[in-house]
């Protein structure tokens, strides 16, 4: 079995960031902390300490390329979580993962692992 992974989560919908959190607790792994906007999330990046980040694109404080910019020039690991996005994200995070929502499971689990094996 491989190491559980420390997970952020970066969700301005508190129903979705409980559901994300419940299957990031079925899967095995840690919830490393929460944060609903980008003026939230971007003190979390600062400090570290987890293994990948779900981040909604579309978070209550504005896009969450911010975020993502710090992630990427952490070297942290990411799946852009989205429902409703429909326009492409800037070129720089072209390549980063996708995690439609409504995910299940199922979804997660191959989402974190392909991150993982990245």
């Amino acid at each position: 079995m491989t190491e559980p992974l420390s997970v952020l989560v970066v969700e301005d919908e508190p129903l979705i960031a409980m559901m994300i959190e419940d299957l990031i607790d079925m899967l095995g792994h840690r919830l490393s902390g929460t944060a609903d906007a980008v003026a939230g999330a971007l003190p979390l990046v600062e400090q570290g300490g987890f293994d990948i980040a779900i981040l909604d694109v579309n978070l209550r404080d504005g896009p969450s390329w911010p975020v993502a910019d710090a992630l990427r020039e952490k070297g942290l690991p990411f799946l852009l979580a989205t429902g409703g996005h429909v326009a492409p994200p800037p070129a720089i995070h072209a390549d980063a993962p996708h995690l439609a929502k409504p995910f299940t499971l199922d979804t997660l689990r191959t989402a974190l692992e392909n991150a993982r094996n990245a």
